[in-house]
C-alpha cells in the first residue's frame, strides 16, 4: 500500500512545471501564511558549497549529540525514503506526522506555483519550529544565495564546505561565480567556517563576507587539518587535538572533519562547553553514520548476489567527486576494481569518470531506474571508453552483479548519482539513514 505521505508529495511535484526555479518569493509567500517558522527555529548551524555538506553536517550531529544536545538536520536528496530528508530531534520524522505535516503546508499553499524542494523544505521549516530541540542544522539544496533554507535572519554559525564545478546551468559557469552563489548564506555578524577551497573560490567569499561583515574562520589560515600515522591532527586557537581517524573512509573527509571540528569548537563557549574538551571532537570522527558516501555494503540481496566480490557504494557525482573518489580508492588494499556506473545528463560525465579511469579496471553502465533525466547506459559507457576505460553496458544493476562475481574476490564500487544510490540501498534491503 503506498504511503499517505507518498500520495501528497506526489501532488507536490504538480505545483511547479521546473524541478528547479531559483527565487526565494514563493518560499517567503509560504512561510507567511504560516506564520513564520523559520524566526521560531533552535539555533541555526547553515551549510553551503559543492561537496561535504552532508558529511560534515553528521559529524557536527554526532559531535552535538555526545554533549548531550538534541539536533534537528535538513538534508536532501533522500536516499531511500523522504523521512531521511527531516530529522526532528535526533529522530528521522514518522510516517504518521509527516503526512499530517505535509497535508497542512499543502493546504496552506493551496494550487499557487512552488517547486517540490520550496515546499518540502518550508514544511521542513514548520516541523523544526514546532518541536523543541537545541539545534537546527540545515543543508543547502542548491548554490546559497537563492536556496529555500535561506531564509533564517541571524543563525548562529555558517559553513562553506568546498567549492567546485557543478550546477553549472544554474549557478554559473566559473568557481567565483558558482563561490559567490554559496557565499550569499554570509550573515552580518554570523561566523563562517569555510573549508578547504581553490584560491579563485575563497577570494570571493572574502571579498562578500568583508561586504557583509561576516567574520571567518577559514582552513589553512584560522585552522589546521591533516593525518599523521594514521591520527587527525586538528590545530587552532584552542589547541592541537590528537583524534581517530573519521569512520567515514577517504582522505576528503579529513577536511569535512576540520570544519565539523572548528564548529564544535566555535559553539562550546555558547552552550557552555570547554572548546578544549576532546570528547565531543572525538565523537564526531567515530561515532558518525552517513549512507552512500564511499560506504562498504557487507549485507544484503545485492551484496549475496555480488559474492565473492567486494561491494562498494558512492553517491558523489561532480569533477570534485571523482577525484577524491579516485584517491580513496588508491588508498584502499590493491584489488582489481570494477565500477558499476550510471548518471544523470545534467552531469559533467567525463569530468567525473576521467579520475576514476586511473584507478579502475573496467566499468559497467547502466541506466538509473524511473529517473527521466538518467544517461542511456550507453553513453555512459561510450564516455569511458573515450578515457581508456574498458566498457560495458548491462540493463541493470543485478546484472552487473551477477556477471562481476564472476571475476573472484574483485572490489565492485556502484557509483555516479545519489539517485542510482537510493535505488541500490532499495534494492540490497538495507534502507537509507536511521
Amino acid at each position: 500500500m503506498t504511503p499517505a505521505s507518498d500520495v501528497i508529495l506526489a501532488r507536490m511535484m504538480s505545483l511547479h512545471p521546473k524541478v528547479i526555479d531559483l527565487t526565494l518569493d514563493r518560499v517567503w509567500r509560504l512561510l507567511h501564511r504560516l506564520d513564520d517558522p523559520q524566526d521560531r527555529l533552535p539555533p541555526v548551524i547553515h551549510i553551503a558549497g559543492t561537496n561535504g555538506k552532508g558529511s560534515t553536517q553528521a559529524m557536527i550531529r554526532a559531535g552535538l549529540e555526545a554533549r548531550g544536545r538534541t539536533v534537528h538536520a535538513y538534508t536532501s536528496p533522500h536516499l531511500a525514503r523522504f523521512h531521511e530528508r527531516i530529522r526532528l530531534a535526533g529522530h528521522l520524522i514518522t510516517e504518521e506526522a509527516l503526512t499530517t505535516l505535509l497535508d497542512r503546508v499543502h493546504t496552506a499553499n493551496g494550487p499557487d506555483p512552488i517547486t517540490y524542494f520550496e515546499i518540502t523544505t518550508v514544511a521542513a521549516l514548520l516541523a523544526f519550529a514546532e518541536t523543541p530541540a537545541d539545534y537546527t542544522l540545515l543543508e543547502v539544496g542548491l548554490g546559497g544565495r537563492l536556496d529555500a533554507t535561506n531564509v533564517v535572519a541571524k543563525p548562529a554559525l555558517t559553513i562553506i564546505t568546498p567549492v567546485d564545478l557543478d550546477h553549472q546551468g544554474y549557478l554559473g559557469d566559473t568557481l567565483a561565480l558558482i563561490a559567490g552563489e554559496k557565499a550569499g548564506i554570509l550573515k552580518r555578524g554570523v561566523t563562517c567556517i569555510v573549508g578547504p577551497q581553490h584560491d579563485e573560490s575563497l577570494a570571493v567569499i572574502e571579498a562578500r563576507a568583508a561586504r557583509v561583515g561576516a567574520p571567518l574562520l577559514v582552513h589553512g589560515q584560522h585552522w589546521h587539518v591533516t593525518t599523521e600515522r594514521d591520527r587527525l591532527i586538528y590545530q587552532d586557537e584552542y589547541g592541537l587535538l590528537d583524534l581517530p581517524l573519521p569512520a567515514l573512509p577517504g582522505p576528503h573527509q579529513i577536511g569535512n572533519a576540520g570544519m565539523a571540528i572548528a564548529a564544535l569548537r566555535h559553539l562550546a563557549p555558547e552552550e557552555g562547553a570547554s572548546a578544549t574538551d576532546e570528547d565531543a571532537c572525538t565523537a564526531a570522527l567515530t561515532r558518525v553514520t552517513w549512507p552512500a558516501r564511499m560506504q562498504r555494503l557487507t549485507s544484503g540481496a545485492l551484496v549475496d548476489l555480488a559474492r565473492p566480490a567486494e561491494l562498494w557504494l558512492d553517491g558523489g557525482h561532480n569533477p570534485a567527486a571523482g577525484v577524491v573518489l579516485a584517491a580513496t580508492l588508491a588508498a584502499l588494499p590493491p584489488r582489481p576494481t570494477h565500477l558499476v556506473c550510471g548518471m544523470l545528463n545534467t552531469k559533467d560525465i567525463a569530468g567525473y569518470l576521467s579520475p576514476l579511469a586511473a584507478v579502475a579496471d573496467s566499468l559497467t553502465a547502466v541506466s538509473i531506474p524511473g529517473e527521466a533525466a538518467t544517461i542511456p547506459a550507453a553513453d555512459t559507457a561510450r564516455y569511458a571508453t573515450d578515457l581508456g576505460l574498458p566498457a560495458v553496458t548491462a540493463p541493470d544493476v543485478e546484472t552487473a552483479l551477477r556477471d562481476l562475481s564472476a571475476r573472484g574476490p574483485v572490489r565492485v564500487l556502484i557509483c555516479g548519482s545519489l539517485y542510482l544510490a537510493g535505488h541500490i540501498l532499495r534494492l540490497n534491503g538495507t534502507g537509507g539513514p536511521v
